[in-house]
């Protein structure tokens, strides 16, 4: 017989989401049997098409399955809420003998130190079935990221941004749905976003960040999602100033139903505040990556959001990888709160902001436009990507070409300047203005 809990709602996701809630509250435990789709149907006044998607949902996140006569039933470990670490209740006393973990005294991880800078320090071994978060790594989170204006207390650990970014479009969205993205924005997003299947709605950016006005226009054409990337945005350095945010935030209340997704990659070298916009809408999700600051090698980035996100994240995660290593997660904890690790991080802001501000300035004087207000690059508009590369490319210089960055807008060329030297600015400016201007001014 169906468990006697009142499912609400009048579309599928609504009726969805109300089942997961029931499920992550315990109102609907592990084998609980959902109402046939007719009865269903019946009971809520809707077309039983609508409860059928509902279900569909359902069973695409991994919440219930459905087992022929015996209906439709919440999975003895849900994928999208942390039942799924249900475990046996083991009375006091008893010998533990179902968790399936090897002897922790008899792993060779058991003696190794964890070395990070500067840290030594011995820690028990990790096994099956203990959080995704290390404690360390959710301390950390829950002391740094309220003091950015981003609630801690759901978080989830991916590897790096851009796993972290599709687990969420995945644990929301479907293929086919359209997703507002920034233009020029990070290629490998919209490589991505290709990828899943999803319909891209281009939003322009200036120095203040998305454009109010493009983003309003992509959520009137139905975009169920909005990627923003906050600070250092790749390519063009635009930053989200704190009057471009509250407008966003204000759009963005009328459209509650909106999964918003914030990138806040180049934390710590970004050279600019953070105006965030997390918890804008019901669903959001604001991640933070280590790699841009620390490495590339260090995939790993902290994702907060709200409660929904985050489970629905960390349940699928439990069905593939599992977690990302706690070893790497103590790592990454232990660079953040190293002394010597941050000066090197402090001093590598301060060169990124010295060389574009000296680069813009140089362009600036030869006639060039030139944008980039935070993070490691100046974005260059241009008449012509494949002149003006060419061009630049002959007197020794390589900068990449928009048109990996751009769907809509005109054409442009990106300038890392990371490894820039301040003697060398003028001399790439020079080579700059004399690629532009041998085929004219550029299109704005």
């Amino acid at each position: 017989m169906p468990v006697q809990y009142t499912i609400t709602g009048s579309g599928a996701e609504a009726i969805a989401t109300n089942v997961e809630e029931a499920i992550s509250t315990g109102a609907l435990p592990p084998g609980a049997e959902l109402p046939p789709i007719r009865e269903l149907a019946m009971r809520l006044g809707v077309n039983a098409n609508t409860v059928a998607a509902a279900y569909r949902l359902l069973r695409d996140r991994g919440a219930v399955e459905t087992a022929g006569r015996r209906g439709t039933r919440v999975r003895d470990r849900p994928a999208t809420t942390p039942r799924s670490l249900r475990g046996l209740a083991v009375p006091p006393g008893a010998r533990d003998l179902s968790t399936g973990n090897p002897d922790p005294a008899l792993l060779p991880i058991a003696a190794a130190e964890l070395c990070g800078a500067g840290t030594r320090r011995r820690r028990a071994p990790v096994l099956y079935g203990e959080p995704a978060v290390s404690p360390e790594l959710a301390d950390y989170a829950e002391a740094s990221l309220p003091a950015d204006g981003v609630s801690a207390e759901h978080l989830a650990v991916t590897a790096g941004a851009l796993d972290g970014i599709e687990r969420v479009l995945a644990a929301h969205l479907r293929p086919g749905d359209r997703v507002a993205v920034e233009d020029p924005g990070w290629a490998n997003l919209l490589d991505l976003l290709g990828a899943l299947g999803f319909s891209v709605e281009p939003v322009r950016v200036d120095d203040d960040g998305p454009l109010v006005a493009d983003v309003a226009g992509a959520l009137r054409r139905g975009a169920r999602a909005l990627v923003v990337t906050t600070r250092a945005q790749n390519p063009t350095g635009a930053a989200v100033s704190a009057g471009r945010a509250g407008e966003l935030r204000r759009l963005l209340a009328d459209h509650a139903d909106v999964v918003l997704v914030e990138d806040d990659h180049c934390a710590g070298i970004a050279g600019v505040s953070l105006h965030t916009l997390a918890g804008s809408t019901r669903h959001w999700a604001f991640v933070r990556s280590a790699s841009k600051a620390y490495g590339p090698d260090m995939r790993l980035a902290i994702l907060a959001g709200d409660r929904r996100t985050a489970e629905r994240v960390q349940g699928r995660l439990r069905l593939g990888p599992g977690w990302v290593s706690y070893l790497l997660q103590d790592l990454a904890v232990s660079l953040w709160r190293d002394k010597a690790a941050n000066r090197l991080v402090h001093k590598a802001q301060a060169v990124y902001s010295r060389n574009r501000d000296l680069l813009r300035s140089a362009l600036g004087e030869r006639g060039i436009v030139a944008h980039g207000r935070s993070g490691l690059n100046v974005w260059i508009p241009v008449p012509d990507e494949t002149v003006a590369i060419t061009r630049l490319l002959g007197a020794g210089w390589a900068a990449a070409p928009g048109t990996r960055f751009r769907i809509d807008t005109p054409p442009g060329m990106r300038i890392t300047v990371s490894t820039l030297d301040a003697a060398e600015i003028d001399a790439l400016a020079d080579a700059v203005a004399e690629a532009i201007q041998a085929v004219g001014p550029a299109g704005v």
